[in-house]
């Protein structure tokens, strides 16, 4: 029996978005070396900056299991970038406060992610960056803002935020 490969009518935007999801996050990766941190660390730092959080909250905006998390605040701690200090608003909770070497941590980490953004948005023709980022927005706070419910568990890597 000859069968014909089967053919999709539809492109394939899993696999391109999972593709340059995983390269954009090893060239993050690459980049962030010279500072001495990860992107998850700095994800985290960026989020801590940004107003009085939990960790449990800073795992939210970091996309974080609790388990990474809370290696990820002990791996910045035993750096001197961020401390676990009482929570100003509820003395139960602990909040995960940055350390001046932490601001300037971000600082400098703020321009490497900015500069692996703008590399990527330069290789695009000039009309189209503005739409290609306009289009992942409206995607991803849209149709694709939460994922739904299955009875197999999806394996996905960590989203970027900070």
């Amino acid at each position: 029996m000859t069968t014909s490969p089967p053919v999709r009518r539809i492109r394939d935007i899993s696999g391109l978005l999972d593709h340059a999801s995983h390269v954009l996050a090893t060239r993050m990766s690459a980049a962030f070396t010279e500072l001495g941190i990860t992107p998850r660390a700095y994800c985290v730092l960026f989020h801590a900056l940004e107003t009085e959080r939990t960790q449990i909250q800073l795992a939210e905006l970091a996309d974080l299991d609790k388990t990474t998390m809370v290696v990820t605040v002990d791996e910045l701690e035993k750096m001197g970038l961020a401390e676990r200090r009482p929570s100003a608003t509820d003395r139960r909770a602990r909040i995960i406060w940055v350390t001046e070497a932490g601001e300037r941590a971000v600082e400098r980490g703020t321009a490497i992610a900015d500069g692996v953004h703008r590399e990527v948005l330069e290789s695009l023709p000039e009309p189209e960056r503005a739409v290609f980022v306009s289009a992942l927005n409206h995607l991803v706070e849209g149709h694709l803002a939460e994922p739904v419910e299955s009875d197999r568990t999806v394996r996905r890597a960590r989203r970027s935020r900070g």
